[in-house]
């Protein structure tokens, strides 16, 4: 596996990386295992202060960080920028509240005395994560586990490398212990390896499902547990009585933000009959006013795709689908730009026997069906191996919570473009993974939840279960 940043705006490889031999693997193992042992003693609340420095030290870098992320995999500078500020929010929201969600809790029960759940570290974890939010996949497993007491080892993907090194370097700047979390330019083998030493007791994963299932497996057989974020296809509906006003002005931001390389996008567009045709031409509109160029320049609002091979993947499942059928209304034209850029594009008439209906595509490509009803919504919404987030657009927002109540996904935002916060658990269902991220149920992923029971002496009357010898005669 070569590791290299190529620049998907003027193709130029910018840097490569040596990968990580066997030897770095154990000393990072070790490493991290001392650290594990170091943590147990440490208050939670000393953690947090060196958090709180990440996230001063995030935003003192900031452009830095930015820059480096956007010449790594193509994104706008803006959204770059904001992806930034995002990992600062998560640092600085962990660091202020995970003492308190790792403080032990007490259990009400019939047994002789007392009993609480404290929260313990397990254990050094293995992250893998993806290019396409190449610091936020990181920080919202790092800031809570760092709060924990689990030291990490990262393996990145391939194409963003120097993202990953970059703020690898900027935790341990900012004060945190070597150790806490240590980048690796790791192979596959090397992955597995970890994932079967007896000092890795979990593995975090966001990708493919190829991905997830390979990770899973060799977690499964080790009896490590796992959290998995893979693939959406995630539905946007548009109910009869939706402000098509706001549908209008999320939509289109919902497929394309990051050239629509993001697995919680709306890759299904759900709309009413009687609002159709209007939606349709509201995003052609859309999307035709989107301006590809260099994603450094804060004019340009269309990126390039991350790579060379993700580009070609996408045109052919979008020739696949028309093949099958499907109607293009708007884009699969060429742009006469260097850099790995895809028209904008608009897909119709795809039934169930088409690949698009079933297949994520990872770019700036939407599909866009017509129903007559609710329920026939909510069933075509939920007629996907995927089950990440979705969108529901009506005008009346408790009965859009009604129909999103509905939907087979981990998350659902009504009328409203969705969005990340610390506070807010991030995962889905089905083939999109399980465990959660961020917010409490992301802090409790690789805790050990252990119960100690207090009393004062033995309740000899106390034969619950059977577990209590009686006397010898």
């Amino acid at each position: 596996m070569a590791y290299k940043t190529i620049n998907p705006y003027t193709n130029e490889v910018v840097k490569e990386y040596s990968n990580t031999t066997d030897q770095e693997l154990e000393e990072a193992l070790q490493i991290g295992k001392n650290l594990y042992e170091k943590f147990k003693t440490q208050p939670v609340k000393e953690r947090g202060k060196i958090l709180h420095d990440v996230a001063a030290k995030i935003r003192e870098q900031a452009d830095e960080l930015a820059r480096a992320c956007t010449i790594d995999m193509g994104k706008l500078f803006t959204e770059a920028q904001g992806e930034v500020e995002l990992c600062a929010i998560i640092a600085d929201w962990f660091a202020d509240h995970s003492e308190e969600m790792l403080k032990p809790e007490p259990v009400e029960t019939s047994a002789h005395g007392t009993a609480e759940i404290q929260h313990h570290a397990t254990g050094v974890l293995m992250m893998v994560e993806p290019w396409n939010f190449p610091y936020y996949q990181i920080m919202r497993v790092f800031a809570p586990n760092f709060m924990v007491g689990n030291p990490m080892i990262l393996k990145h993907a391939s194409n963003t490398p120097t993202s990953a090194q970059v703020m690898a370097d900027v935790i341990l700047e900012a004060g945190a212990p070597k150790g806490a979390l240590t980048n690796l330019f790791m192979t596959y083998d090397q992955v597995t390896a970890a994932i079967e030493d007896s000092r890795v007791q979990g593995a975090a994963l966001t990708g493919s499902e190829r991905g997830g299932e390979a990770v899973a497996s060799a977690a499964g057989k080790n009896l490590k547990k796992t959290t998995m974020e893979l693939g959406g296809m995630d539905p946007f509906i548009v109910l009869d009585d939706a402000n098509m006003d706001d549908v209008s002005n999320i939509a289109w931001r919902s497929r394309l933000y990051n050239a629509g390389q993001e697995c919680t996008s709306s890759k299904r567009f759900i709309v009413m009959e009687n609002v159709y045709d209007e939606f349709v031409e509201q995003l052609k509109e859309s999307f035709s006013k989107v301006k590809p160029g260099d994603p450094l320049d804060p004019k340009t609002t269309l990126a390039p795709m991350n790579t060379k091979k993700a580009k070609e993947d996408l045109q052919e499942q979008v020739d696949e689908a028309i093949n099958a059928g499907a109607k293009v209304v708007y884009g699969n034209e060429p742009i006469d730009l260097p850099g790995q850029f895809f028209m904008p594009t608009i897909l119709t008439n795809v039934d169930r026997d088409n690949p698009a209906h079933t297949t994520e595509m990872f770019g700036p490509v939407a599909v866009v069906y017509k129903v007559s009803t609710e329920e026939e919504a909510i069933e075509l919404a939920n007629d996907s191996s995927y089950g990440l987030g979705g969108i529901v657009f009506a005008g009346d927002s408790e009965h859009g919570a009604e129909v999103a109540s509905q939907i087979e996904t981990g998350m659902v935002f009504v009328n409203d473009f969705r969005y990340s916060l610390p506070e807010l658990p991030f995962g889905g269902v089905k083939r999109s993974g399980y465990g959660r991220e961020m917010s409490r149920l992301g802090q409790m992923a690789f805790v050990n939840e252990k119960l100690i029971v207090k009393a004062d002496r033995p309740d000899m009357n106390n034969l619950a279960g059977g577990l209590i010898a009686t006397d010898p005669e």
